[in-house]
């Protein structure tokens, strides 16, 4: 007989399930409106052309985990490699959206797990038309010699055959520069160079600016995975900041935090995980994590993860035995009042180009303040305020878009000025007798808040009816961290476990 516990569990695992199936319908309806979109720019001469991400290789026979090229998951959510994705806004209708997927190969799914069927790959995207990645060059060749390719009739093509014939037609890709002069040609790059090679009637153009734009103003499917997303890095730095310690390492605090992402069901890190205690805290990527920390010191934490291939940004700085230092405090108070400056100038209209100048204007009167500079008018303050304060945020964490372009409901955004006191800054100035004398002057100040750094951070989303800061509930000022950690449990480190 059946106990009311297992009915209970039955009901929730069926819930969830449903929750999975409803988020997968969403987001295919989603990309397809954005398909719709991107194909009103492009025009009906035009054939778009994207690709999905090459694996790359870790270590002989191990490759990286998988993360698709963002432009085809942002047309298409599919996640899986070797995918091709063709819109040809001219065709008639369903014949407009192909996707090119891998074929079905039973021994490899022994070894690397079962891949899309043309099924699959249809309803997840929601592309009427699938084909195999074996048919895609003489899909090609077809296209642009005017001929049919079943399923796609003559008629379906009509309008891109007609510009082929004037001479008008356009072969979209997202072009992307090589590494190097000597690194191979990309996909889109090599494609490009074969189709000119041999047929005519057509020009190569770039789509990013188009996909960019799009990109930018995120839709209402996106909005919502972009906050459950810094829910989750919310929480997670929480975690890292319950877990550290004087005497933890810094990578407890990163193992507290990834384990936050991981067990919430985020696909990975937005980025590698910054964790860094005293020193650390002024190396702004800083890749490390074996330093022990101790009582007086700060500790920066950059870290966030990537939700449903939405990713947002966040750090904090506190002090790890729970009170701040009243030089802390000093430099501390200058970066909250620079973000909460920018914050306040987040609105339509305005650009992220703006916004930074309200960070440097707060940041430059603190300095002078301290006796870090001496001079507001010049660029002294680069000396300690090394980055800009805000990139957008989204598929990608660093997301695309341009700092000058007006602010619209739509956009998400990061805010995150910093201060980082480094000894080493002066030593780096090249010699001269206006630098010396600058460097004489703020010694002092130097020494005082030498191996400080500071930096906050949060994601915010601009709505239509304000501003949100989506990691809210994460402590952020002075009074909010203290507080949190004085609640923290006992310390159990790896050093006395």
């Amino acid at each position: 007989m059946m106990t009311r516990r297992t009915r209970c569990a039955m009901v929730v695992v069926a819930l969830a399930a449903l929750s999975s199936v409803a988020r997968a319908n969403d987001l295919a309806d989603d990309v397809k409106a954005r398909r719709a979109r991107v194909m009103d720019a492009l025009g009906p001469d035009a054939m778009l052309v994207l690709w999905s991400a090459p694996s790359e290789r870790y270590s002989l026979d191990i490759d990286y985990e998988y993360r698709q090229d963002s432009n085809l998951y942002y047309l298409t959510g599919i996640t899986q490699e070797e995918t091709i994705l063709i819109l040809m806004p001219g065709n008639a209708a369903p014949r407009r959206e192909i996707l090119f997927i891998k074929d079905k190969n039973a021994a490899r799914e022994h070894w690397t797990g079962r891949t899309l069927t043309r099924e699959d790959a249809a309803a997840q995207s929601g592309v009427e038309t699938v084909l195999t990645m074996n048919q895609f060059d003489g899909f090609v060749a077809a296209i642009l010699e005017r001929a049919a390719f079943p399923p796609l009739t003559e008629q379906d093509t009509t309008r891109f055959r007609d510009a082929l014939g004037a001479g008008r037609a356009r072969v979209a890709i997202a072009l992307e520069a090589r590494r190097g002069l000597n690194d191979p040609l990309t996909a889109p790059l090599e494609f490009a160079r074969r189709i000119r090679d041999r047929f005519v009637g057509f020009q190569i153009s770039d789509a990013t600016e188009v996909l960019t734009n799009l990109r930018m103003v995120k839709t209402p499917y996106e909005r919502q995975t972009l906050i459950k997303s810094l829910d989750i890095s919310s929480e997670a730095q929480m975690a890292g900041m319950r877990a550290a310690h004087p005497g933890a390492y810094e990578y407890e605090v990163k193992a507290a935090i990834e384990a936050v992402h991981r067990a919430r069901g985020a696909v990975s890190w937005s980025y590698p995980s910054i964790v860094g205690s005293g020193p650390n805290a002024t190396i702004l990527h800083y890749p490390g994590g074996q330093r022990q920390m101790q009582a007086g010191e700060l500790l920066l934490v950059d870290a966030a993860c990537n939700y449903g291939y939405m990713s947002g940004d966040i750090t904090r700085t506190y002090p790890i035995g729970g009170t701040f230092t009243p030089a802390q405090r000093d430099i501390y108070k200058i970066v909250l009042d620079a973000q909460d400056a920018s914050a306040a100038a987040a609105k339509p209209g305005a650009t992220l180009q703006d916004m930074h100048k309200k960070t440097v204007e707060v940041i430059k009167a603190g300095l002078l303040k301290l006796g870090l500079i001496t001079d507001t008018t010049g660029d002294q303050y680069k000396i300690w305020y090394t980055h800009g304060s805000s990139h957008y945020i989204g598929i990608d964490v660093h997301d695309v878009g341009s700092n000058t372009r007006p602010l619209e409901p739509g956009m998400a955004f990061t805010i995150e000025p910093g201060i980082y006191i480094r000894e080493s800054a002066l030593d780096a100035l090249p010699r001269s007798a206006e630098n010396d004398a600058f460097i004489e002057r703020v010694r002092p100040a130097v020494k005082k808040y030498a191996d400080t750094g500071v930096r906050i951070e949060d994601s915010f989303l601009l709505e239509e009816n304000g501003l949100r800061r989506l990691s809210a509930s994460v402590p952020r000022t002075m009074d909010e961290i203290e507080s949190f950690l004085k609640k923290r449990p006992a310390a159990t480190t790896a050093a006395n476990k």
